[in-house]
């Protein structure tokens, strides 16, 4: 440990003497304060808060703790937090057909007939994760591939994304999708030359398919929420943000609640493209009594994505000349949307990946955020993918966060450099630029669009490399982070995105005993093996939700 950093964990674990019910000793333990890394050796806890964290094993005897867990030489780290994902969405995804790493039409068509036998006849067919980029043909599906499977059933498949879904031809006739059906606003509908739809329906024209898919109830999003939670502390997750709940979706979590069945915190954000959610909103923002779920910002969609050409650019798409993306609303719409969501008090998350969408959000922002009130209300880009470089230095100047996915650039990369060219990859995925011009950063996933381990988020911003070691040298690995960045953009940075920095996201006294134990040393296992670190157990205040102790 460096002097500096010893000396600050020196200040830092003064035990308090609460008589902490439970000591976790011969450990690898760190935490992150204010960017600086803090070592110790044992936790102390007692209901559900740290009381005392100590240097050395020596200092450790003088506890008082009841109860004593040897800690195995395990590594002990705060309990990770993803800034951005989609908790129903991806309970759904776990019980749907996985297309994730799919390497071709064909082979995605295959997992979908191999799952059919298990359904019920007349039930629709749902899945998650096919992305034509990693396709030999680099081009969208078709119904046709779909049909082939099954002629009588409704297929519907979301891109990994989550902004194109690709369907079969019974399911656009439960649709009433045919050649003379307009593109809604901010959405699309892929046509082949004769104007036939092709299956694929992008942004906004998948609310037309929504439209004919079976209602969801309370009781199902309760599954799915249920599913997601217990998968995600698996992973070592002790909290996330739902980057979009709908009203059904805050009752289902409501009744979860109820039912003391929340295993870790969730942020949730109000869908505002969700048409039921006028209700919730006015109810303004509110936490649970457990401190395990708060409901205090909203969430707005300003654009597409970059994979499905649907990202918002001021200038045409490198590989598709006259394409500049789709914005998701008016100028008026995201104005009034924004305003009157930070005038109820709410931390207003806008979607914005290509750099039209991101200059337009941050105009929105800075017309808000002259208000000192407005600026604590941390409002926060998600995604903030492709920044003009004038716009990289207004997150800091206006107190907006970034909240980024680092798997997104590993993902990206080999299709980033064909969609918008070399020239506007300067300013692409840029957290290192963005950290040195002073913003503040959120680590999340975007999960079920990238897979919802946090290591592998870990491991992106570390390398700019995928799991696979591609490229060797790293994607642009000049907007590489350090390791005790990354670490704090999934802990403490992601907590301050929350408003939860003075409760989660540290492992000091008078914070949420909210921990994981770990396998690797994340401070000292190779750069290229961070990814692979498994989970042991995992705590969420005080109490052991995964794994054993």
């Amino acid at each position: 440990m460096n002097k500096r950093v010893y000396s600050l964990a020196a200040l830092l674990v003064v035990p308090m003497h609460l008589s902490a019910a439970t000591l976790i000793y011969n450990v690898q333990g760190y935490t992150m304060h204010d960017g600086e890394r803090v070592a110790f050796a044992a936790l102390e806890y007692d209901e559900g808060v740290v009381t005392a964290v100590y240097d050395d094993e020596t200092a450790a005897s003088g506890s008082d703790a009841e109860t004593r867990i040897d800690g195995q030489g395990l590594t002990l780290l705060p309990g990770l937090i993803d800034a951005h994902g989609h908790i129903a969405g991806l309970g759904s995804a776990l019980a749907s057909v996985d297309l994730t790493g799919s390497e071709s039409e064909a082979e995605a068509a295959a997992r979908v007939a191999a799952a059919v036998t298990d359904e019920v006849a007349d039930d629709w067919i749902f899945g998650a994760g096919w992305n034509q980029v990693l396709w030999p043909s680099s081009e969208f599906p078709s119904k046709a591939s779909l049909d082939a499977v099954t002629a009588d059933r409704p297929i519907a498949l979301r891109r990994v994304d989550g902004h194109a879904v690709w369907v079969n031809s019974k399911a656009l006739a439960l649709a009433g999708i045919t050649a003379d059906t307009a593109d809604p606003a901010g959405g699309r509908i892929v046509r082949d030359d004769s104007g036939e739809p092709t299956g694929i329906l992008v942004d906004n024209a998948m609310k037309l398919m929504r439209e004919a898919t079976p209602a969801p109830t309370v009781a199902s999003k309760k599954r799915d929420l249920s599913r997601a939670m217990e998968y995600l502390v698996s992973l070592g997750m002790t909290g996330a943000h739902d980057a979009g709940s709908s009203a059904l979706e805050i009752d289902a979590y409501d009744a979860l609640l109820e039912d003391d069945q929340f295993p870790m915190r969730i942020y949730s954000m109000l869908r505002m493209a969700d048409p039921g959610i006028k209700e919730k909103w006015l109810e303004g923002p509110r936490d649970s009594a457990n401190d395990l779920f708060a409901l205090r910002s909203v969430k707005i969609s300003a654009d597409g994505a970059l994979g499905s050409r649907g990202a918002a650019l001021f200038e045409d798409y490198s590989d598709d000349p006259g394409n500049r993306g789709l914005l998701l609303l008016s100028d008026e719409q995201l104005m009034l949307q924004i305003r009157d969501s930070a005038k109820l008090g709410y931390q207003v998350n806008v979607h914005a990946i290509g750099d039209l969408a991101n200059a337009k959000v941050l105009d929105e922002f800075e017309a808000l955020n002259a208000s000192a009130e407005q600026r604590a209300l941390r409002h926060r880009v998600e995604h903030a993918q492709i920044l003009r470089i004038a716009d990289i230095n207004r997150f800091a100047e206006l107190d907006v966060i970034a909240s980024v996915q680092p798997t997104h650039a590993t993902s990206d990369k080999n299709m980033a450099g064909d969609r918008v060219g070399e020239a506007r990859l300067e300013g692409a995925y840029a957290w290192q630029t963005l950290f040195e011009s002073g913003a503040k950063l959120a680590g999340g996933s975007d999960f079920p669009v990238e897979p919802p381990n946090p290591f592998y988020g870990l491991h992106a911003a570390v390398t700019r490399q995928d799991r696979g070691g591609e490229p060797p040298r790293g994607w642009r690995v000049s907007e590489a982070v350090s390791r005790n960045k990354a670490l704090s953009l999934f802990t403490e940075d992601a907590a301050y995105a929350g408003h939860t920095e003075s409760r989660v996201g540290r492992l000091l006294p008078g914070y949420a005993a909210d921990f994981i134990l770990v396998s690797d040393d994340f401070f000292a296992v190779p750069r290229e093996e961070l990814w692979k670190n498994k989970v042991h157990a995992t705590v969420v205040g005080g109490r052991l939700v995964f794994g054993k102790l």
